[in-house]
């Protein structure tokens, strides 16, 4: 007799059920999440509380600055404070990992259109380009905690990884040699050369990220030993 689930085994996608997803979308720290967004969103939006016209470079550093709000907000979403409970279920690690990034990225997208609107057309830089941007902070926000989850027992460590993402941010833009400069403005001879750089970081932090969201081989045997 053949299973309803199509022989789906516990771990796999189709075998993720609904249950599945409305527990872990209860262990979701939507406050952290939701911070960052809000914050985001203010950043965005300060232009329009100002009188004048918007210069473009201001412009690019507030929606740059809005998204690395919203990504310091995303290294929170690995927070769980029953990772001890939670690690010896059936599910794997990938798969709950993979639910809470796929509840965020419907939020994700609609805040970043909202930011993008709040900004005004005349300051607003080459969307593609800054969405490429944003989308490689946030996988590197998540790819850090992923890295944290992995390597720690810490429970919480979004607050140590926001401490190390925000570190990072504001000094990158001071130690990275002019040949890999990722911050440049509109205009720039290299703006072209930086994005190619921004992908190279949006797929480097993607591959790093779900290397780490693999059950560690020790765990699994430990299970098996039983």
């Amino acid at each position: 007799m053949r299973r309803s689930d199509g022989g789906a085994r516990p771990g796999t996608p189709r075998g993720v059920s609904s249950a599945l997803v409305v527990a872990v979308a209860r262990t979701v720290p939507w406050r952290a999440v939701g911070a960052g967004a809000v914050v985001g969103l203010l950043v965005a939006g300060l232009p329009r509380l100002l009188s004048g016209t918007l210069e473009a470079w201001l412009g690019l550093a507030l929606i740059r600055a809005a998204a690395l709000v919203f990504a310091l907000g995303l290294t929170f979403l690995l927070d769980d404070p029953a990772r001890e409970l939670t690690t010896p279920v059936p599910t794997r690690r990938w798969v709950r990992t993979g639910l809470r990034v796929a509840l965020v990225v419907p939020v994700a997208a609609l805040w970043w259109t909202v930011a993008l609107i709040l900004l005004p057309a005349s300051a607003r830089p080459p969307v593609g380009a800054v969405t490429l941007e944003a989308a490689a902070t946030a996988a590197l926000a998540l790819a850090a905690a992923a890295v944290a989850v992995r390597f720690t027992d810490e429970p919480r460590p979004g607050p140590s990884v926001a401490a190390g993402l925000l570190t990072l941010a504001l000094l990158a833009p001071h130690l990275l040699p002019t040949r890999w400069d990722l911050f440049v403005l509109v205009g720039d001879p290299g703006w072209d050369a930086a994005h190619v750089r921004w992908a190279v970081v949006l797929v480097g932090a993607v591959l790093l990220g779900a290397a780490c969201a693999v059950e560690p081989l020790r765990g699994l045997r430990s299970r098996r030993v039983p």
